[in-house]
């Protein structure tokens, strides 16, 4: 596959009795933004350590870009923050990027243009301890993208940031998106992976509980809120459809989940043909955080 950046096949890794990924498996494909959604202690740092080369797995398979390099040369088309960014404080926010340029062969050109992907142009001459923790998070993220990388990978990108901050970080990675790169983020915030990524992985324990879009994730889930005249009539009638799946009444309204996506039209003409007139209707879809509550619960 072309646009395959990144493929994870059946990955464990154990620390003695810890079994701290079991069985993962991911693909990546070029343009989308992935996140690995889960609390801490899930896996997901240590996933991602995996595929960056800096922790050993136990077992399974991963490979970058369809396999074709090894996997040191395939790390210089990837750009990453795992940890705090290391920047030398007295120096400047333009110093540093140059030196990170040295260090990696990269044009010095690449740092005012990053710079300024980031909104730091104007801050470029003021020293890095000046900064505010959400201006070193931003300055880190263009460090890592002055080679041009194909996917930034980036490890709880908005930790410890005041809202502000978050805030601009959000934006930036979907600005960063937007021109082509491909993201994958390590988050336990299930409201930035809402707002952010298009495809999502959900680990608990190691253990993968959901993969795929994340509007897949909010779309599978739905169920009916019913009210008629007669309620009691109304659960009889629907208890011998053979589409239902579970019936709950709460606070004077039916709730009633299907097996599969049900219309709403099918529903009120099944009901209206067995003497059931509806006075209210409304098909609610149930959150994505209340699934993600539920799939991590259990």
């Amino acid at each position: 596959m072309e646009s395959s950046i990144l493929s994870i096949q059946n990955l464990h890794k154990r620390y003695g009795k810890i079994h701290a990924v079991n069985n993962v498996s991911l693909e990546i494909q070029k343009g989308n933004v992935y996140g690995i959604l889960g609390p801490n202690g899930s896996g997901k740092s240590t996933t991602l350590g995996i595929v960056l080369n800096v922790v050993n797995k136990t077992s399974g398979e991963y490979s970058w870009f369809g396999g074709k390099s090894k996997t040191h040369d395939a790390l210089k088309k990837v750009g990453a923050i795992i940890e705090r960014p290391n920047f030398y404080p007295y120096m400047s926010a333009k110093e540093n990027l140059e030196l990170v340029c040295k260090i990696k062969n990269i044009d010095f050109s690449k740092v005012t243009e990053k710079l300024e992907l980031v909104g730091l142009l104007d801050r470029k001459d003021s020293k890095f301890k000046s900064f505010s923790l959400g201006m070193k998070q931003r300055l880190a993220i263009a460090s890592a993208l002055l080679n041009d990388p194909e996917i930034l990978i980036l490890d709880e990108p908005t930790n410890g940031l005041d809202p502000q901050g978050i805030h601009q970080i959000r934006d930036l990675i979907r600005l960063i998106a937007s021109q082509g790169t491909t993201i994958l983020l390590a988050s336990h915030l299930l409201d930035e992976v809402e707002k952010v990524c298009s495809h999502v992985l959900v680990l608990r324990f190691g253990e993968v509980l959901y993969c795929g879009t994340v509007d897949g994730m909010s779309n599978q889930n739905g169920f009916f809120e019913l009210q008629a005249e007669n309620n009691s009539k109304l659960i009889d009638i629907l208890k011998n459809h053979p589409e239902v799946e579970k019936i709950t009444e709460i606070e004077g309204k039916v709730m009633v989940h299907f097996k599969n996506q049900f219309d709403p039209s099918l529903l009120n003409r099944y009901l209206t043909e067995k003497g059931i007139y509806l006075n209210h209707l409304v098909f609610r879809k149930v959150s994505l955080e209340e699934q993600f509550l539920a799939l991590t619960s259990k």
